[in-house]
């Protein structure tokens, strides 16, 4: 099994003023509270943008004018912190460009989190790429989070989702998943897709009398294999397994409208692969109904 997600370290959020980052203050705040967590908020001021050419700096007036619009920010998030939930936040002003300043702390980090750009796609500067490329590249899980329903009365009762594929990255998301469920006292899916529809297509009628059902149990069977040790150490949550033949990115596209958060794994932890996102955690990243957990930890050797 893999090693366990952080316990200590704070939830870091980027915030840049957005209804985007709004959202992702509220969730962090509500997830801090939740975890007992320190709670951070992270604005960057992307300096290296504001240079024209290599050589020429920008102005001591703009710069100016640049912090003192992040610190506007980071007062106005705290307060939207603090009335949510939490009463001590840290807030911390990066030159750095996002993507670089929050991989940096993310090697501290017990989960990194960004609004979606389905709220703010041309105003945020947390946006899509830079969600992506954390999810692909943190030392920490990264949470985005999408949808409206999440805070909506009635949204407790919604399951946590997890996506399960077998694999070593299955673990991680089992981790967090189970902590999770766990700490909002939720239902868990365990949802396995094991066949992709695409593929019978593509061989037409020669799969019409494959034995299905003998994967199917060999897939169910796997799963529970690999949730046996994750309900011994989570006896306090209810799991229900689901496993169908379907392609893994509709059918976690489909609970994402009755979850209120789905978890996956990321593709891989070093090498080539530990670099990528899987086609799953891009597909929900872009497109789920509900705020989407990509379940990291540092490669060996970070």
């Amino acid at each position: 099994m893999s090693r366990p997600l952080p316990s200590a370290g704070p939830i870091v959020v980027g915030v840049d003023g957005s209804a985007g980052s709004k959202a992702a203050t509220v969730w962090s705040a509500q997830a801090a509270e939740r975890h007992d967590a320190p709670l951070v908020l992270l604005h960057a001021l992307a300096i290296p943008d504001f240079y024209a050419g290599p050589t020429v700096p920008p102005t001591e007036e703009l710069l100016h004018k640049v912090r003192v619009r992040g610190e506007s920010i980071a007062r106005e998030m705290t307060e939207v912190a603090e009335h949510v939930a939490v009463s001590a936040v840290e807030t911390r002003i990066s030159d750095d460009a996002p993507a670089l300043a929050l991989l940096d702390v993310s090697r501290d980090a017990r989960m990194i989190v960004l609004g979606s750009t389905e709220h703010n796609r041309l105003t945020s500067l947390f946006g899509g790429s830079v969600t992506t490329s954390l999810a692909a590249h943190a030392s920490c899980p990264v949470v985005s989070v999408r949808g409206r329903t999440w805070d909506l009365p009635g949204a407790r009762n919604r399951p946590v989702v997890v996506g399960v594929d077998g694999g070593s990255t299955s673990d991680l998301a089992l981790t967090a998943a189970f902590a999770e469920a766990s700490a909002r006292d939720a239902e868990l899916i365990a949802v396995h897709a094991w066949g992709h529809v695409g593929g019978s297509r593509s061989f037409g009628d020669s799969l019409g009398n494959y034995e299905w059902e003998l994967v199917a149990e060999s897939a169910r069977n796997r799963v529970a294999g690999q949730l046996a040790p994750f309900r011994d150490s989570h006896p306090d949550v209810k799991v229900q397994q689901v496993a169908v033949r379907d392609d893994p990115r509709q059918e976690l596209l489909r609970w994402s409208v009755k979850a209120q958060l789905i978890i996956v794994g990321s593709r891989g932890r070093g090498g080539f692969r530990g670099l990528l996102l899987g086609s799953t955690g891009q597909a929900l990243l872009h497109h789920a109904a509900c705020p989407v957990l990509i379940a990291r930890t540092a490669a060996p050797g970070k």
